[in-house]
């Protein structure tokens, strides 16, 4: 990685061009080499993940980290939910090789490998995010995300559902406001208490 450096700044000066050195990072995948990368004599920052082109690349490689954040952020629809639940149970009865559904229930399948539902699962790592992002202090750029509401004139027409849509209704549902969570994400115990009761009052979503 050294050497590639050493060759990205010598062509850049070749062509009139200069890297910046408090905006470049590294990133090592994989590796135990904790050997630190320089330019021009200055040690560059070593980062755990970055985020190129919209998707989040981190140490150890692969994409878990980049789908976790997008279950986390995906608004979901009940259209969406039965598609990714099919697919699934597909493919999970072909890891475990169970071809006949009328013998082996769906349901039955989720207790045999101790799995939730996905649209389940996937509310519980969101409101798993909220609660990490809401214990973050007011200062945070994703706390301010959260609640950031943009300025200006919208499209006409009918106004398009969104993921914080979503959420705050899902939220109403469940008898709180965001004031009253962000008190109960400080004690965890607390939270954890109102996330074993949150599924079941949640319902379903929208089409």
């Amino acid at each position: 990685m050294q050497e590639k450096t050493n060759t990205v700044a010598v062509n850049s000066v070749r062509l009139g061009l200069n890297v910046h050195k408090g905006k470049s990072k590294v990133l090592k995948v994989n590796t135990d080499n904790v050997t630190p990368i320089t330019l021009e004599g200055d040690v560059l920052e070593e980062v755990e993940s970055f985020t190129y082109l919209g998707s989040i690349v981190d140490k150890l490689g692969g994409t878990d980290a980049d789908v976790k954040v997008r279950i986390e952020t995906w608004r979901t629809t009940v259209t969406a939910m039965k598609r990714t639940q099919t697919f699934t149970n597909t493919c999970l009865r072909r890891i475990l090789r169970i071809s006949r559904p009328d013998i082996f229930s769906n349901q039955e399948l989720r207790q045999r490998i101790r799995q939730h539902p996905v649209e389940e699962e996937i509310l519980r790592r969101c409101w798993r995010w909220i609660s990490h992002t809401l214990r973050k202090p007011a200062s945070s750029t994703t706390r301010y995300a959260l609640f950031w509401n943009p300025q200006g004139k919208r499209k006409r027409g009918r106004l398009r559902n969104t993921w914080r849509h979503d959420l705050e209704a899902d939220m109403k549902r469940t008898g709180h406001t965001w004031e009253q969570l962000e008190k109960l994400a400080q004690d965890r115990d607390a939270w954890r208490a109102f996330f074993r009761g949150l599924c079941p009052k949640l319902g379903h979503r929208h089409k």
